[in-house]
């Protein structure tokens, strides 16, 4: 029967790595880059998650533009409300030409949920700008 070789561990206990740097000050700076990375998807779990890519999600987010613009819904940022009637209307003129475009390419849900937010849109520009 062959006997079995047994190895050894060497540990090293020098406190310079190969590059000459502290060993404990890398494995700091290690730590920190991976706690930053943690700590950045934790803040993306914690995001709200987006809605489904569709037509009406994208006509969603275009009328929350306007009403932002026409200050009918305040900044998420700031927080505060705030007018910018020509970019509302540059919005709604958006919305406008999409509903051209798209004309006998929407299912009748589409349609109805678009001509509804334009119509809303509309008037809240003429009361914002009068």
């Amino acid at each position: 029967m062959a006997e079995e070789e047994k190895g050894f561990i060497i540990k090293d206990k020098r406190s310079l790595d190969e590059k000459g740097d502290l060993k404990d000050q890398r494995a700091k700076e290690e730590r920190s880059k991976r706690d930053a990375r943690q700590e950045k998807r934790d803040e993306e779990a914690d995001r709200t998650p987006l809605p489904e890519v569709n037509f009406n999600s994208l006509i969603f987010s275009l009328s929350s533009s306007a009403l932002l613009n026409l200050g009918e819904i305040a900044d998420p940022h700031t927080g505060q409300k705030r007018k910018d009637i020509p970019l509302a209307k540059h919005s709604i003129d958006i919305i406008a030409m999409l509903k051209d475009k798209t004309k006998g390419n929407l299912s009748e849900e589409e349609q109805r949920f678009l001509e509804s937010i334009l119509a809303d849109l509309r008037w809240r520009y003429v009361r914002a700008a009068g």
